[in-house]
């Protein structure tokens, strides 16, 4: 199955796809309201709750759009690669979670959208030039080398 085939799946499939379903499953963060589903052999990360979900996909847009200049993108609504969606999701993440102090929220994504909102108001208000510089820093795994 190829990738446009498999996005296609996954939409119709169950449209509840999480945000940060990629550094879930890279083990980056959890989510207490994640579910794991397996669609055409691989592993999805799927949201138990919409407005929960609405919540981190605000976050995660505002993240991408602030990293664009660190992810060297002319244009912040360009295609990501997939180091540069694990730049934005884990680093942004990790990012937030040194903003707010490592014991606020702990590494759950919803209780981190949770916290955000309560200490700065709106997810709007989020000291990003603080969070992206943990975007730029993160660094993606390297493949292991074959020998």
């Amino acid at each position: 199955m190829d990738e446009s085939e498999f996005r296609q799946k996954l939409q119709s499939t169950d449209p509840q796809a999480c945000p940060f379903g990629k550094a879930i499953l890279a083990l980056c963060c959890g989510c207490s309201l994640s579910r794991k589903r397996a669609i055409a052999e691989r592993e999805v990360v799927v949201c138990a709750r919409a407005a929960a979900r609405e919540q981190c996909c605000e976050l995660y847009e505002l993240l991408r759009r602030n990293s664009a200049f660190a992810l060297k993108q002319t244009h912040a609504d360009e295609p990501l690669t997939h180091a540069g969606n694990m730049k934005v999701q884990c680093g942004g993440l990790h990012g937030l979670q040194q903003v707010l102090d490592a014991a606020e929220g702990g590494g759950d994504v919803v209780a981190l959208v949770e916290a955000s909102r309560q200490k700065f108001g709106s997810l709007e208000e989020l000291p990003y030039s603080r969070i992206i510089q943990s975007v730029a820093a993160f660094q993606v795994r390297k493949p292991r080398s074959k020998k």
